[in-house]
Protein backbone atom coordinates (compact mmCIF):
# COMPACT_ATOMS: atom_id res chain seq x y z
CA UNK A 1 0.00 0.00 0.00
CA UNK A 2 1.11 3.57 -0.69
CA UNK A 3 0.70 6.70 1.25
CA UNK A 4 0.72 9.88 0.20
CA UNK A 5 2.30 12.51 2.75
CA UNK A 6 1.29 16.47 1.47
CA UNK A 7 3.74 19.31 2.52
CA UNK A 8 6.33 16.37 3.10
CA UNK A 9 9.01 18.52 3.75
CA UNK A 10 8.12 20.60 6.18
CA UNK A 11 8.30 20.89 9.70
CA UNK A 12 5.83 17.52 10.57
CA UNK A 13 5.82 16.30 7.05
CA UNK A 14 9.08 15.01 7.08
CA UNK A 15 8.99 13.60 10.04
CA UNK A 16 5.82 11.57 9.04
CA UNK A 17 7.60 10.48 5.82
CA UNK A 18 10.49 9.07 8.42
CA UNK A 19 8.22 7.29 10.69
CA UNK A 20 6.34 5.33 7.75
CA UNK A 21 9.66 4.62 6.09
CA UNK A 22 10.87 3.49 9.62
CA UNK A 23 7.74 1.37 9.56
CA UNK A 24 8.72 -0.36 6.06
CA UNK A 25 5.84 1.45 4.63
CA UNK A 26 5.67 2.56 0.81
CA UNK A 27 5.83 6.47 0.56
CA UNK A 28 4.89 9.16 -2.23
CA UNK A 29 6.27 12.44 -1.31
CA UNK A 30 4.44 15.57 -2.50
CA UNK A 31 6.70 18.77 -2.88
CA UNK A 32 7.33 21.59 -5.62
CA UNK A 33 11.16 20.95 -5.71
CA UNK A 34 12.08 17.35 -6.19
CA UNK A 35 15.39 17.39 -6.03
CA UNK A 36 15.64 19.39 -2.58
CA UNK A 37 13.14 16.87 -0.84
CA UNK A 38 14.87 14.02 -2.03
CA UNK A 39 17.97 15.12 -0.60
CA UNK A 40 16.10 15.67 2.14
CA UNK A 41 13.97 12.94 2.52
CA UNK A 42 14.73 9.10 3.36
CA UNK A 43 16.16 6.77 0.73
CA UNK A 44 13.47 4.73 -0.82
CA UNK A 45 10.66 7.76 -0.92
CA UNK A 46 8.83 8.31 -4.30
CA UNK A 47 9.44 12.38 -4.97
CA UNK A 48 6.41 13.49 -6.97
CA UNK A 49 6.26 17.11 -8.06
CA UNK A 50 3.03 19.38 -6.58
CA UNK A 51 1.42 21.41 -3.95
CA UNK A 52 -1.57 19.92 -2.69
CA UNK A 53 -3.11 24.09 -2.79
CA UNK A 54 -3.36 22.68 -6.80
CA UNK A 55 -5.35 19.53 -6.71
CA UNK A 56 -6.23 19.45 -9.74
CA UNK A 57 -3.04 18.61 -10.87
CA UNK A 58 -2.32 15.78 -8.63
CA UNK A 59 -4.25 12.90 -10.46
CA UNK A 60 -0.90 11.17 -11.15
CA UNK A 61 0.09 12.10 -7.60
CA UNK A 62 -2.88 10.52 -6.43
CA UNK A 63 -2.57 7.34 -8.39
CA UNK A 64 -2.40 4.20 -6.48
CA UNK A 65 -2.35 5.58 -3.02
CA UNK A 66 -4.34 4.04 -0.58
CA UNK A 67 -3.47 6.74 2.72
CA UNK A 68 -3.34 10.37 2.17
CA UNK A 69 -1.27 12.99 4.94
CA UNK A 70 -2.56 16.62 4.72
CA UNK A 71 -0.98 19.10 6.35
CA UNK A 72 -3.61 22.21 6.25
CA UNK A 73 -1.26 24.71 5.77
CA UNK A 74 -2.17 28.78 4.13
CA UNK A 75 -3.86 28.55 1.01
CA UNK A 76 -5.39 25.40 1.74
CA UNK A 77 -8.71 26.40 2.70
CA UNK A 78 -10.14 26.90 -1.13
CA UNK A 79 -8.39 24.20 -2.37
CA UNK A 80 -8.48 21.76 0.47
CA UNK A 81 -12.36 20.29 -0.38
CA UNK A 82 -11.01 19.45 -3.89
CA UNK A 83 -7.77 17.85 -3.23
CA UNK A 84 -10.57 15.52 -0.91
CA UNK A 85 -13.04 14.92 -3.60
CA UNK A 86 -9.88 14.13 -6.09
CA UNK A 87 -8.20 11.86 -3.21
CA UNK A 88 -11.54 9.59 -3.07
CA UNK A 89 -12.36 9.47 -6.38
CA UNK A 90 -8.70 8.10 -6.70
CA UNK A 91 -9.32 5.28 -4.51
CA UNK A 92 -8.06 6.95 -0.85
CA UNK A 93 -9.21 4.85 1.26
CA UNK A 94 -7.60 6.11 4.66
CA UNK A 95 -6.70 10.10 5.48
CA UNK A 96 -5.24 11.81 8.80
CA UNK A 97 -5.32 15.75 8.45
CA UNK A 98 -3.10 17.80 10.31
CA UNK A 99 -5.55 20.24 11.43
CA UNK A 100 -4.59 24.27 10.56
CA UNK A 101 -5.98 25.33 14.56
CA UNK A 102 -9.68 25.10 14.00
CA UNK A 103 -12.16 23.04 11.89
CA UNK A 104 -12.28 24.21 8.80
CA UNK A 105 -13.17 23.84 5.47
CA UNK A 106 -10.63 21.03 4.59
CA UNK A 107 -11.09 19.41 7.79
CA UNK A 108 -14.69 19.22 7.40
CA UNK A 109 -14.53 17.75 3.78
CA UNK A 110 -11.89 14.85 5.46
CA UNK A 111 -14.99 14.42 7.99
CA UNK A 112 -17.54 13.98 5.11
CA UNK A 113 -15.83 12.23 3.03
CA UNK A 114 -17.01 8.86 3.47
CA UNK A 115 -13.57 7.45 4.27
CA UNK A 116 -11.95 6.00 7.25
CA UNK A 117 -10.32 9.37 8.74
CA UNK A 118 -8.70 10.88 11.64
CA UNK A 119 -7.84 14.36 12.92
CA UNK A 120 -4.90 15.65 14.68
CA UNK A 121 -5.05 18.46 16.69
CA UNK A 122 -1.71 19.34 18.33
CA UNK A 123 -1.38 21.95 20.40
CA UNK A 124 2.19 24.32 19.75
CA UNK A 125 5.12 23.10 18.07
CA UNK A 126 8.37 22.66 19.21
CA UNK A 127 9.86 23.89 16.29
CA UNK A 128 8.35 27.41 16.93
CA UNK A 129 11.28 28.04 19.42
CA UNK A 130 13.22 28.04 15.73
CA UNK A 131 11.78 31.61 15.45
CA UNK A 132 14.03 32.92 18.23
CA UNK A 133 17.51 32.07 16.29
CA UNK A 134 18.37 35.11 14.49
CA UNK A 135 17.70 37.18 17.64
CA UNK A 136 19.61 34.33 19.90
CA UNK A 137 22.65 34.26 17.59
CA UNK A 138 22.82 37.94 16.87
CA UNK A 139 21.79 39.34 20.26
CA UNK A 140 21.45 36.40 22.72
CA UNK A 141 18.13 37.92 23.52
CA UNK A 142 14.49 36.46 22.65
CA UNK A 143 11.66 38.45 22.70
CA UNK A 144 8.27 37.74 22.80
CA UNK A 145 4.93 39.42 23.64
CA UNK A 146 3.12 37.04 26.80
CA UNK A 147 5.05 34.77 29.22
CA UNK A 148 1.96 32.16 29.37
CA UNK A 149 2.38 28.04 29.88
CA UNK A 150 2.41 26.02 26.60
CA UNK A 151 2.19 22.28 26.42
CA UNK A 152 4.52 22.20 23.23
CA UNK A 153 4.92 18.87 21.43
CA UNK A 154 7.14 17.52 19.61
CA UNK A 155 6.95 17.25 15.74
CA UNK A 156 8.12 14.00 15.92
CA UNK A 157 5.32 12.71 18.19
CA UNK A 158 2.68 14.53 15.94
CA UNK A 159 4.13 12.00 13.44
CA UNK A 160 4.03 8.95 15.32
CA UNK A 161 0.63 9.48 16.31
CA UNK A 162 -0.74 10.24 12.35
CA UNK A 163 1.56 7.02 11.39
CA UNK A 164 -0.68 4.94 14.55
CA UNK A 165 -3.78 6.41 12.41
CA UNK A 166 -2.49 5.67 9.32
CA UNK A 167 -1.56 2.18 9.78
CA UNK A 168 -3.63 0.62 12.38
CA UNK A 169 -7.07 0.38 13.04
CA UNK A 170 -9.40 2.11 15.45
CA UNK A 171 -9.11 5.89 14.94
CA UNK A 172 -11.50 5.75 12.47
CA UNK A 173 -13.99 9.40 12.89
CA UNK A 174 -11.41 10.80 15.72
CA UNK A 175 -10.04 14.07 16.33
CA UNK A 176 -6.86 13.48 18.58
CA UNK A 177 -5.46 16.64 21.27
CA UNK A 178 -2.00 16.07 21.26
CA UNK A 179 0.37 17.78 23.63
CA UNK A 180 4.50 17.19 25.24
CA UNK A 181 4.78 16.18 28.99
CA UNK A 182 5.12 19.41 30.42
CA UNK A 183 3.64 23.73 30.18
CA UNK A 184 6.68 25.94 29.91
CA UNK A 185 6.50 29.78 29.45
CA UNK A 186 8.85 31.43 27.19
CA UNK A 187 11.18 32.70 30.11
CA UNK A 188 10.78 28.66 31.34
CA UNK A 189 12.59 27.84 27.70
CA UNK A 190 14.84 30.34 27.37
CA UNK A 191 16.13 29.29 30.56
CA UNK A 192 16.39 25.95 29.03
CA UNK A 193 18.19 26.75 25.99
CA UNK A 194 20.54 29.13 27.82
CA UNK A 195 22.02 26.13 29.70
CA UNK A 196 21.51 24.20 25.87
CA UNK A 197 23.68 26.79 24.49
CA UNK A 198 26.27 26.97 26.82
CA UNK A 199 25.67 31.14 27.46
CA UNK A 200 23.49 33.69 29.41
CA UNK A 201 19.96 34.60 27.01
CA UNK A 202 17.47 37.21 28.24
CA UNK A 203 13.51 37.29 27.92
CA UNK A 204 12.61 40.74 26.70
CA UNK A 205 8.93 41.33 26.98
CA UNK A 206 6.92 43.09 23.70
CA UNK A 207 4.09 44.64 23.65
CA UNK A 208 0.72 43.34 21.66
CA UNK A 209 0.79 45.84 19.36
CA UNK A 210 5.01 45.11 18.61
CA UNK A 211 4.43 41.41 18.31
CA UNK A 212 1.67 42.31 15.61
CA UNK A 213 3.85 44.32 13.67
CA UNK A 214 7.28 42.06 13.99
CA UNK A 215 4.92 39.05 12.55
CA UNK A 216 3.29 41.48 9.87
CA UNK A 217 6.75 42.28 8.72
CA UNK A 218 7.00 38.93 7.97
CA UNK A 219 4.27 38.93 5.29
CA UNK A 220 1.35 38.11 7.44
CA UNK A 221 -1.37 40.09 6.93
CA UNK A 222 -2.77 42.52 9.59
CA UNK A 223 -5.66 40.11 10.28
CA UNK A 224 -4.13 36.94 10.44
CA UNK A 225 -1.43 38.89 12.87
CA UNK A 226 -4.63 39.67 15.00
CA UNK A 227 -5.44 36.55 14.85
CA UNK A 228 -1.99 34.99 15.79
CA UNK A 229 -0.94 37.30 18.51
CA UNK A 230 -4.44 37.04 19.96
CA UNK A 231 -4.53 33.48 20.47
CA UNK A 232 -1.15 33.58 22.64
CA UNK A 233 -3.14 36.72 24.42
CA UNK A 234 -5.98 34.29 25.75
CA UNK A 235 -4.81 30.66 24.86
CA UNK A 236 -7.81 28.24 25.44
CA UNK A 237 -7.19 25.99 28.54
CA UNK A 238 -6.09 23.09 25.96
CA UNK A 239 -2.82 25.18 24.70
CA UNK A 240 -1.70 24.71 28.99
CA UNK A 241 -3.09 21.50 29.71
CA UNK A 242 -1.22 17.93 29.27
CA UNK A 243 -2.89 15.19 27.92
CA UNK A 244 -1.28 11.36 27.90
CA UNK A 245 -2.84 10.99 23.84
CA UNK A 246 1.11 10.39 22.45
CA UNK A 247 1.90 7.89 25.03
CA UNK A 248 -1.39 6.11 24.97
CA UNK A 249 -1.33 6.14 20.84
CA UNK A 250 2.40 5.46 20.49
CA UNK A 251 3.07 3.56 23.97
CA UNK A 252 6.08 5.58 24.73
CA UNK A 253 6.18 9.04 26.50
CA UNK A 254 6.30 12.34 24.91
CA UNK A 255 9.47 13.74 24.23
CA UNK A 256 10.41 16.51 25.98
CA UNK A 257 11.50 19.75 25.30
CA UNK A 258 14.99 19.02 26.50
CA UNK A 259 15.40 16.20 23.85
CA UNK A 260 13.86 18.95 21.18
CA UNK A 261 16.97 21.55 22.20
CA UNK A 262 19.44 18.22 22.30
CA UNK A 263 18.08 17.82 18.75
CA UNK A 264 18.17 21.48 17.74
CA UNK A 265 20.62 23.62 19.73
CA UNK A 266 23.44 23.65 17.05
CA UNK A 267 21.27 26.29 15.04
CA UNK A 268 21.34 28.47 17.54
CA UNK A 269 24.88 28.51 18.45
CA UNK A 270 27.34 30.87 15.93
CA UNK A 271 26.51 34.05 14.07
CA UNK A 272 23.47 34.38 12.16
CA UNK A 273 23.57 31.97 9.25
CA UNK A 274 22.85 34.65 5.88
CA UNK A 275 20.20 33.69 3.24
Amino acid sequence: MTTLVTGATGNTGRHVVAELVRRGERVRALSRDTVAAAAKLPAGVEVVAGTHTVPEKLDAALEGVDRLHITVTAGLAEAGPELVRRAVEAGVQRITVLWGGFVGPVEEAVAASGVTWTRLEPQEFMSNTLTWTDSVRDEGVVREPYDLPSALVHEADIAAVAAVALLEDGHAGRAYNLTGPEALTPRERVAMLSRAVGRELSFVPLTHEQAVERLMATGVSRADADYVIGWYASPPEEAATVVDTVERLTGRPARTFAEWLTEHADRFQGPRTPR
